[in-house]
């Protein structure tokens, strides 16, 4: 081999190869697809409280009640019931109370036009401790032309929450590739129940009276809308977290109470009739935390880039 060949062999090797590595990068967060996750929380009463209100019953000197009707013009004058009695407002703010949720959730995200994030999501959760009660007490005159006779009364309500559940429409933007701002509302449920009770003693008639009681309760499943918004980061290829806050409202219940009557302690028959009915609005607030694990099965395949 000459020498020249040994020079031109030795410079060769010295140059770069035209071959390049190829390195793998990491894809971008990728949001399309379905996940599942769970979560957690606490929830409370929106400031609607529990109203209880009567209609005046009829106690006539003939038909089916004749003999049990005292009469109630010889106790109150002009025939007049206890309706002004019976109207008690229990308020939302002493009614009001908070729990604990938690459960799970599943949905399906597209992320298109780049940054922008819709989808669907469903959620249930068990509900610990939403409930709430109060009572209310005090005298009430039952007609000025007789300042002396009154009604010692009191009522009590409460209202509870069992389960909640949602399907919702998302619609967010990605503030960075792995940050997502949404909003999100649609439908509500849950298993709501409610009670009351109200207690009344007339006092100063001339014919003393037999204190009356009325209850009665509610329950079952309700339907309604919700509305919020949250925040979730993609901290993972393929698991989230988010923080949530909804607004959710199941609408309103009435339900009747027992016939609240009043008896004459001296003749036993009934000196006033009332048909108490209460009325409460199930509407509350949810902040949670969640967890979720994209399933991604549509990622595409990592890009290779060259160098």
């Amino acid at each position: 081999m000459t020498l020249r060949h040994l020079s031109t062999t030795a410079f060769a090797a010295d140059l770069p190869s035209r071959k390049e590595a190829l390195v793998p990068l990491p894809p971008p967060p990728i949001w399309t697809g379905f996940y599942v996750g769970v979560n957690a929380g606490g929830t409370w009463w929106d400031q609607s409280g529990l109203t209880i209100t009567a209609a005046p019953g009829t106690c006539t000197t003939s038909g089916p009640t004749a003999n049990l009707c005292a009469g109630t013009a010889t106790i109150f004058p002009n025939n007049l019931s206890l309706t002004q009695a019976q109207a008690a407002n229990i308020s939302g703010s002493s009614i009001g109370a908070g729990g604990f949720l938690g459960g799970g959730q599943l949905g399906y995200n597209y992320q298109f036009a780049g940054r922008f994030v819709a989808g669907f999501e469903t959620d249930i959760q068990g509900v610990a401790g939403a409930h709430g009660g109060s009572n209310i007490s005090g005298p009430s005159a039952i007609d000025p032309a007789i300042p002396t006779v009154s009604v010692a009364q009191s009522a009590t309500g409460s209202k509870s929450l069992n389960y909640l559940g949602t399907v919702r429409g998302r619609i967010g933007f990605l503030t960075t590739p792995d940050l997502l701002l949404y909003a999100t509302g649609g439908l509500a449920y849950g298993g709501a129940n409610s009670s009351a009770s109200i207690f009344q003693a007339v006092v100063g008639a001339k014919d003393p009276q037999v204190p009356a009681a009325s209850a009665g309760s509610a329950s079952g499943s309700r339907v309604g809308w919700t509305v919020g918004g949250g925040v979730e980061w993609l901290f993972w290829p393929q698991w989230s977290a988010k923080v949530e806050y909804l607004y959710y409202d199941l609408g309103s219940a009435t339900y009747q109470l027992g016939p609240l009557l009043v008896l004459s302690q001296t003749s036993g028959k009934i000196s006033g009739s009332t048909f108490p009915t209460a009325t409460t609005r199930f509407a509350g607030n949810v902040v949670r935390a969640g967890v979720n694990y994209h399933f991604n099965w549509a990622a595409p395949a990592p890009v290779l880039a060259k160098y």
